[in-house]
């Protein structure tokens, strides 16, 4: 009886594994009859860092920006959403600030790791982790590396430059640099112009840019006139499959807490032992105080009364301005946007609301220049460089090309996102990739 149920087993089993066979042969003939008329799938890398949704069929692109300033290092995850025939639209910024600065750690690189690990950690959970190998992760230091001693400097961009490359994203060689003062110029225009809709189109209008930090001073704009423009300030770029010619300008040493240390007579890097004492027209003849500047306490004093302060002050600043700065005569023909201290001036006087912004002309700030400096002693309440700041802009506005009438566009952030050098870096960031 045995054999009988063991041959039926076997003759079951011989039955089950033909039928599969045949189905196996069968759908593997339908697969590649239904495939060969397809086209190969395009690389993943043919667009750094995109990704198409599922639901409906919007392409996005990401790019992370770490901003490392002389206070403090920044990132900014950019969200993108592409389009076939037009420039892509900003579809979400992640953003996130650490103190001290990079610069803070110029006498220990390895102490750095810490921040920008944790900052790393941020852009992983902003960017989908199918995209992270093709995301461009990249840092741009700006004016508190520029004043490090270069080997210091390139110590620290070494250990953040070997954290990137342990990170998932896409790094290269040149994602790790100090920004110079026109590539700086060239991206806060950038970042303007696209948020006013100025890079659209061939003809897309478009507007200037005026930024003035603490260390540099930068004057960018499209000129309607090459031609008259002196040649070796004159740039230009690809951007959205258009090319983008600007005149760029920027002076290093004439930012605003630059030049305020030379109209008070310091040095930008004072003798050890030598004196830290400064006395100046600018500020109230019985003003006395301290101020810091570059980790440098000095103790700051007016001068005895004497020629009025605001006479005084004026020619103080033209001799420190005295052929420093160039003018640019097809800018005052050009609308323009001013950012950083020439908002924070025009705040501080209560010409435009802080956190609104508005407009402001060359003659406003040479008024409440004029007001301020002949104006009762400063409260403590005041800042007491408030004359010397106002000079100096209205000076230095004069001396870029502006008259008096000129009036510019305040703002901190237009459509909720923040004016700064950070977007149009990352934009053209993301434009050399297509280059290579």
């Amino acid at each position: 009886m045995k054999r009988p149920k063991l041959a039926g087993v076997f003759l079951f089993a011989g039955c089950l594994l033909a039928y599969l066979m045949f189905v196996k042969h069968h759908y593997s003939s339908s697969s590649s009859s239904s495939s060969s008329n397809r086209l190969p799938p395009l690389p993943h890398h043919h667009r750094p860092g995109s990704d198409r949704t599922a639901d409906d069929g919007r392409s996005f692109q990401y790019g992370i920006m770490f901003d490392a300033g002389s206070t403090g290092t920044r990132i900014h995850v950019f969200k993108f959403q592409m389009e076939d025939r037009e420039a892509p639209k900003l579809a979400h910024e992640t953003f996130r600030a650490i103190q001290p600065g990079l610069s803070a750690y110029a006498d220990d690189p390895l102490k750095c790791a810490e921040g920008i690990l944790e900052l790393l950690e941020v852009a992983k959970s902003s960017v989908p982790p199918p995209l992270w190998t093709s995301t461009p992760l990249v840092l741009k230091a700006t004016a508190g590396l520029r004043l490090l001693p270069g080997e210091k400097a390139h110590h620290l961009l070494d250990r953040v430059r070997a954290l990137f490359l342990e990170s998932p994203f896409l790094s290269r060689d040149d994602s790790v640099s100090i920004m110079d003062g026109t590539d700086e110029g060239i991206s806060a225009w950038i970042t303007v112009n696209f948020l006013i809709g100025g890079l659209r189109g061939p003809d897309s209008p478009t507007v200037g840019m005026l930024d003035l930090g603490g260390g540099s001073t930068q004057i960018t704009f499209s000129p309607q006139d090459e031609l008259q423009t002196t040649e070796v300030y004159l740039k230009s770029f690809q951007m959205f499959k258009n090319t983008h010619t600007v005149y760029t300008h920027s002076y290093l040493g004439l930012g605003l807490m630059s030049a305020r240390l030379s109209i008070l007579g310091g040095v930008a890097s004072p003798p050890l032992g030598g004196s830290t004492e400064l006395v100046s027209p600018c500020l109230a003849p019985e003003y006395w105080g301290s101020w810091e500047h570059d980790d440098i306490i000095y103790t700051v004093r007016g001068q005895k009364a004497g020629e009025p302060v605001y006479e005084a002050c004026l020619t103080k600043v033209e001799k420190i301005l005295y052929r420093k700065v160039t003018a640019a005569l097809e800018a005052a023909e050009v609308d323009f946007y001013a950012f950083s201290y020439y908002y924070d001036r025009a705040a501080d006087l209560g010409v435009i609301e802080e956190t609104q912004g508005g407009t402001i002309r060359v003659s406003d700030y040479m008024d409440a220049a004029k007001r301020v400096c002949s104006g009762p002693s400063v409260s403590r309440l005041q800042n007491p460089f408030l004359c010397l700041d106002l000079v100096y802009i209205s000076v230095l506005l004069q001396q870029l090309g502006f008259p008096p009438h000129k009036q510019f566009k305040l703002a901190r952030t237009i459509h909720q996102v923040e004016t700064s050098w950070a977007l149009g870096a990352t934009f053209h960031y993301i434009e050399s990739l297509k280059t290579h």
